[in-house]
């Protein structure tokens, strides 16, 4: 994760640019395969789409089609990517947690008043839940969608009860996905999640929005950011053995005497071991 606090710009990288890049490649195609998916179907002339400039082709049923699947290989790609590569890094933020149901309703009630909204992570509890169920339609559409292609390609002659359940999971796909599309829509319309609009297009949202937000993600920065790395051990510092080290003789230093004293001290011995020794009366 690129999560950092940028203090001196008052911001913090709530995404990567990677994590945008998914988010944005899943958007666009699951836009074209909404409306590729629906000009499958005999609307474009019956309301009069091929009038707009530039929409002449929704008309045609192959061009639709051909666009739906290249669509289809994106949106396919990209979320089966999501899923292996933040699957295989451990990232767990957007799963649902235990008592986001609850928690979901006190912050829906604190957009009306009713309330105050609690300290939050990375993710609010109601994304956590989005983000689950979005994931369930997806797989829906991505399964049911290669049965489809399957029959138009390889298998004309399939089961019409297999082809019949894959239409229906892959149609009531299409609707919930559409209604899922509308109410991101309008959880980004909410007053209080404005900020977070400018992560979507930078990945980066306002420090003083997160500290008030969402504190607990700061704290987890932050705490991050405290903890000392470890020095390799080439570089470590030598440990210090108990046992006493030997220091190093200190090195005497003679003075030497004047020639004259030393003779006088010459002389002197000498005399004394002349004098004889004296008997006490």
């Amino acid at each position: 994760m690129a999560e950092k606090i940028l203090a001196h710009k008052n911001l913090v990288v709530r995404h990567s640019k990677l994590e945008l890049m998914e988010h944005w490649a899943i958007a666009i195609s699951g836009l074209i395969l909404l409306l590729t998916g629906i000009f499958e179907l005999p609307v474009a002339k019956r309301y009069y789409i091929i009038t707009v400039p530039g929409l002449g082709w929704t008309a045609d049923f192959i061009t639709s089609l051909y666009l739906h699947y290249a669509a289809a290989l994106v949106f396919s790609a990209v979320g089966i990517f999501h899923l292996v590569y933040h699957g295989l890094r451990g990232e767990k933020g957007l799963l649902p947690q235990k008592g986001d149901a609850a928690a979901s309703i006190t912050v829906i009630k604190s957009f009306i008043g009713l309330g105050k909204e609690p300290p939050m992570h990375k993710y609010l509890p109601e994304q956590r839940l989005a983000y689950a169920g979005m994931a369930f339609i997806i797989l829906m559409l991505i399964l049911s969608g290669l049965v489809k292609t399957y029959k138009n390609i390889y298998a004309p002659d399939m089961s019409h009860t297999v082809l019949l359940w894959a239409t229906w999971i892959h149609n009531i796909g299409f609707i919930l996905f559409f209604l899922a599309f509308l109410a991101h829509m309008a959880a980004i319309a909410l007053r209080p999640n404005w900020p977070m609009v400018r992560g979507i297009f930078t990945g980066k949202v306002r420090l003083d929005y997160a500290r008030h937000r969402h504190s607990l993600w700061l704290d987890e920065i932050e705490q991050k950011k405290n903890i000392p790395e470890a020095v390799p051990d080439e570089m470590a510092a030598p440990e210090k053995s108990d046992a006493p080290t030997a220091e190093p003789p200190e090195l005497k230093q003679e003075t030497e005497q004047p020639i004259g004293e030393k003779l006088e001290d010459k002389i002197s011995a000498t005399e004394n071991e002349e004098k004889p020794p004296q008997t006490e009366a």
